[in-house]
């Protein structure tokens, strides 16, 4: 579990900024559900052969032996939310989500044990143009946050009977191979062999390669509902590849499943994923109710946002340099008459006192592109001294009376 230092707020505030306005424009609703949940919910949602729930969430009793879990995921609980404060019923609705997630993984560059996530749920929608708004609305995302280089790949689970009777042939192809697979292959085949087909492991990537594959089993009505899904993100112009080898670590997914990769983060190169859950309300004790969403590292985000986004402005624009009688209170109110009345205008004050020579080091870590020097003479002159820390422009005085005008002038150029 990791902290998230000033040097990357900015980086979060970007993205977490970028995905309320991008869903705002598409009709979505923010929602807040509780960290911790009763461990059934995710048990019974997410499913009891799988990783999560098997080996991965914080599980616990609560005085009163209630059995309880930290989230280890967004869709359930909102699911669980949705149903129990009744909001189903204006179908379709529209909601999105933002917070920490638990898992109990091994700790590795993009994956951590307290990880967050931005995610987006629809509910009431069965045709897949829900499916495909959700990838134009995460295209939307990558492009406003200057990302690129990002892949997508799709699939479709089709039915749980359909995908039961692949697991059937496909748990009989792996058993007669059972001796050539991993100990963690061995450990799924008999709860979710379809979790192997997720395998990393290139020996049995190998014998995968002659595998059943799950297409070969969807009926008419499956193949008929992807195919709509595929003509939709044609007409929306978004690049896609079939993987016919997609799952999700989950149990509740059905039909339509996706995931955004990038090759620039090693081995955790998913950032999003998601797909179309029919059969999860059902299964939290609603009516039959269609449903698709997905959710979004923010720390794989993040560190994408890192290397290749366009620099945000994270630092101060002014240093405020004080030194002489009189200057600190002067300038601390300049310093904030300037954040009045020059909109978006990022002023850090000199705190503490010492010496030109010092504050200007101080100025100089800080980031700032300039410093806004205020000594005995400029304050008994009525100006101050503007000086560029980061280029060869020199300095310029500015009347006190003048320096709004200055700054506004500053910032058009600079935007």
């Amino acid at each position: 579990m990791h902290d998230v230092l000033p040097s990357d707020m900015h980086l979060w505030h970007k993205l977490e900024s970028t995905v309320r306005d991008v869903f705002a424009g598409y009709g979505f609703s923010e929602i807040r559900v509780p960290i911790v949940e009763k461990t059934e919910l995710f048990a019974r949602a997410i499913g009891d052969a799988t990783d999560v729930v098997e080996k991965e969430m914080y599980t616990f009793e609560d005085r009163n032996g209630d059995l309880l879990s930290l989230r280890p995921e967004g869709t359930a609980g909102v699911v669980r939310a949705v149903l129990q404060n009744g909001l189903l019923y204006a179908a379709p609705v529209r909601l999105w989500y933002m917070g920490p997630m638990f898992r109990r993984e091994r700790p590795q560059k993009g994956r951590t044990r307290q990880f967050h996530q931005v995610g987006a749920e629809v509910f009431g929608a069965a045709g897949p143009d829900a499916d495909a708004e959700l990838l134009v609305m995460c295209q939307r995302i990558w492009r406003q946050l200057g990302l690129h280089d990002l892949r997508l790949e799709v699939n479709s689970l089709g039915t749980s009977d359909e995908r039961a009777n692949y697991r059937e042939n496909l748990h009989a192809f792996l058993t007669v191979r059972k001796d050539r697979l991993d100990d963690d292959s061995v450990r799924r085949l008999e709860r979710n062999p379809l979790r192997i087909l997720d395998s990393k492991n290139p020996s049995v990537q190998a014998i995968l390669e002659d595998a059943p594959v799950l297409n070969d089993y969807l009926g008419d009505e499956s193949r008929r509902q992807f195919s709509g899904f595929q003509r939709l993100l044609d007409g929306f112009g978004v690049a896609y590849t079939v993987n016919p080898r997609l799952v999700r670590g989950l149990d509740y997914y059905s039909h339509t499943v996706f995931e955004w990769m990038t090759d620039n983060l090693g081995a955790q190169g998913t950032v999003c994923a998601g797909g179309r859950y029919d059969g999860l309300v059902e299964i939290q004790g609603g009516k039959p109710w269609p449903g698709v969403g997905f959710a979004m590292g923010q720390e794989r985000l993040v560190e994408l946002m890192r290397s290749q986004a366009e620099p945000d402005g994270a630092a101060p624009h002014v240093y405020l340099v004080m030194a002489g009688e009189g200057t600190v209170a002067g300038g601390l109110q300049l310093a904030e008459k300037l954040r009045k009345e020059v909109e978006g205008i990022r002023v850090q004050s000199n705190l503490g006192g010492g010496s030109f020579k010092s504050q200007f080091k101080r100025a100089d870590r800080s980031g700032a592109p300039l410093a806004l020097v205020l000594g005995e003479d400029e304050l008994s002159q009525g100006q101050v001294t503007i000086k560029h820390l980061r280029s060869d422009s020199g300095q310029e005085m500015v009347a006190l009376e003048d320096l709004q005008i200055w700054f506004r002038n500053y910032l058009c150029v600079l935007n």
